[in-house]
């Protein structure tokens, strides 16, 4: 009866396992791009869901992994163009613009020359966003290329036709307003996509928008870009499993 005992919770913890750690997963190629998903990056959860917080420590330790193992950091803009050193490589791209993105997570890209992606949604409600102060220096030191997320992070796939089209090309106006150049990268509030909103996206003028949907492979499409998503409970063994396999649980 124990050794039965024994063997059920042993099982179940294996399962527990296999699901929040995927090691199971094959190995993707490191000739495939990174593309990882943030948002907020800060010690003080505050109002924000915690998935959405990932603390400065662990941020840093993030970079300084991917660094050690040669990964050259690049904008979505570089990864699609193909201008660039054949090394494996990996897009930082951070959703909303939250205003930590200047005070907490610009210092530690500048401390690692590393590069990042900020699709700014400019009348997002309830969050600290960033200035167009901010922005501007962002913008000026070379390292962050900025793209839209739509004006007030409305669902697109469930909004009539003029509603998205609006939303779609407000944001591209403003962001381009704010930084004072055009404005290519996109990304899909909630990665809410269907073939009517990626089409808008296009005929905006847009050359690439991303999504929430998880894995890691080549760009055949740059409208449909899959990202590997960080949250603020991805511990550092979840992060290498998600590096090297796409996602880390089921």
């Amino acid at each position: 009866m124990l050794l039965t005992i024994a063997i059920i919770a042993a099982l179940l913890g294996f399962i527990y396992l296999a699901a929040h750690y995927n090691f199971w997963r094959p190995v993707v190629s490191k000739s495939h791009p990174r593309i990882l998903m943030y948002h907020s990056i800060n010690d003080d959860i505050g109002s924000n869901h915690p998935d959405l917080v990932v603390t400065p420590e662990k941020f840093r330790s993030h970079l300084a992994y991917l660094q050690k193992r040669g990964y050259q950091f690049l904008t979505i803009s570089e990864i699609i163009s193909g201008n660039f050193d054949f090394v494996p490589r990996v897009a930082l791209t951070f959703d909303d613009g939250f205003q930590d993105n200047y005070i907490e997570m610009f210092p530690i890209l500048r401390e690692f020359g590393a590069k990042a992606t900020i699709y700014l949604c400019p009348n997002m409600p309830s969050i600290s966003k960033l200035t167009e102060q901010q922005i501007q220096e962002m913008q000026a030191s070379g390292l962050i290329e900025f793209g839209a997320h739509t004006m007030t992070h409305i669902n697109l796939s469930q909004a009539a036709d003029d509603v998205a089209k609006l939303e779609i090309i407000e944001s591209k106006n403003e962001v381009e307003r704010i930084i004072g150049r055009t404005c290519t990268s996109f990304a899909y509030p909630y990665g809410r996509i269907n073939d009517r909103t990626s089409e808008y996206v296009r005929q905006a003028g847009f050359s690439s928008s991303v999504l929430v949907k998880k894995g890691i492979e080549a760009i055949t499409d740059p409208y449909r870009i899959k990202r590997i998503s960080i949250l603020g409970k991805t511990d550092f063994v979840q992060f290498h499993i998600a590096i090297t396999r796409g996602r880390y649980r089921v």
